[in-house]
């Protein structure tokens, strides 16, 4: 469902009562332009009490006058549970609203609640915690995904694989795709706030000694950060989602869960077909080969089996580095091939993550408080 929110009201949309509750960050007095913020403190999450970030800035609109604006951050699971190991459901959205109001009055914000309703959305993080048991962990998923090549039609920049491979995530400057261990996030949190992935993760760390116990299960967090606007409207295009880019209408389980499968089919697309295959030794492998492709000549077999060893120990982007840029065009050739190869047991290491994604099955308080019950058997 949905994590992360960036709400943008622009000046008849709110009212403020207490400006002195914030603080200025920046400040231009020949234009006129300021930027004032609020933040949650950290004893303020230590005690458990959550608040959303917000920021009022008086800056020139688009048809060239100021504006002032008030702009919104929050975690919405956080915001009514505390944590985000539980996830909301639609039927939670006038008590999401309900409860921002509250909270943003003790802010020194007076909004109402159907202009909450209606506020436009400027960023948005569709995410969705995948329980996994029988020994999975997300380390080993975690590997499986870095192991696919997230391509530059894709308008990645970078990836990155971090934290002793506990998370991996491809991201441009309009939205990013990350995986994580939930379990391991918060033990780093622990540690310190910088070195872990989410913001604020002060408030759930009242979770940690449970969680240190929680040896039955794992959990593997999938984030899409859709960071703008503009590529909100191209990806809802792109899967045929007609909605409002406001918080009511983009609160919704069918689109998270339709981004959310769509990124995951993208990445076992770009996975090649030929590394889901394990064969008993070498030997085995080129047999299978011949076998399951009889129209391939001997030459192309061959190319394909020396693939296959060398991905072995090199994902397929560190492969691509070592051979010369001249020799891309013939690369490329040989993972296409890869894709369309025929081979025993082809079953993707991502169908886990895809079969959760279609159940689409909220993890409730009451399912996370029986998970944390099991485990201390």
């Amino acid at each position: 469902m949905i994590d992360t929110i960036k709400l943008v009201l622009d000046k008849s949309m709110f009212w403020v009562e207490d400006i002195g509750l914030f603080q200025k960050e920046t400040y231009n007095q020949t234009r006129g332009y300021f930027k004032l913020v609020q933040n949650p403190t950290k004893g303020e999450l230590l005690r458990g009490e959550y608040k959303p970030r917000l920021t009022i800035a008086k800056r020139f609109n688009c048809s060239g006058r100021f504006e002032q604006t008030l702009s919104i951050e929050l975690s919405l699971p956080k915001l009514l549970y505390g944590n985000n190991f539980i996830e909301l459901t639609n039927s939670d959205f006038n008590i999401v609203v309900s409860k921002l109001s509250e909270v943003l009055k003790t802010m020194g914000i007076r909004i109402f609640t159907s202009k909450i309703n209606n506020a436009p959305v400027s960023a948005i993080h569709y995410s969705k915690n995948i329980i996994l048991k029988d020994g999975l962990t997300p380390y080993i998923l975690i590997n499986k995904i870095k192991e696919s090549n997230i391509r530059l039609s894709l308008d990645i920049d970078r990836s990155q694989f971090r934290n002793d491979g506990y998370s991996y995530k491809f991201h441009s400057n309009t939205y990013e795709v990350t995986f994580y261990d939930k379990m391991y996030d918060l033990l780093k949190g622990k540690v310190s706030s910088k070195r872990s992935i989410e913001k604020d993760n002060e408030i759930q760390l009242n979770l940690f000694e449970e969680i240190k116990k929680a040896e039955r299960f794992e959990i593997l967090r999938m984030e899409v950060r859709l960071n703008n606007r503009q590529k909100t409207r191209r990806i809802f295009k792109t899967l045929d989602i007609n909605s409002p880019l406001n918080f009511k209408d983009m609160f919704n389980s069918d689109i998270a869960k339709k981004i959310l499968l769509y990124y995951i089919a993208e990445l076992e697309f770009n996975r090649p077909a030929i590394l889901n295959y394990n064969s008993a030794n070498p030997k085995a492998l080129l047999s299978d080969l011949i076998i399951n492709n009889p129209k391939l000549r001997p030459q192309k077999i061959l190319e394909l089996y020396g693939l296959r060893q060398a991905l072995e120990n090199y994902t397929e982007r560190e492969l691509r580095g070592v051979f010369n840029p001249k020799s891309y065009r013939i690369w490329y050739r040989i993972m296409q091939d890869s894709r369309k190869i025929k081979v025993p047991d082809q079953q993707s290491p991502l169908s886990i993550i895809k079969e959760s994604l279609i159940a689409f099955a909220p993890v409730s308080p009451v399912d996370f408080d029986r998970l944390m019950i099991n485990n201390d058997k």
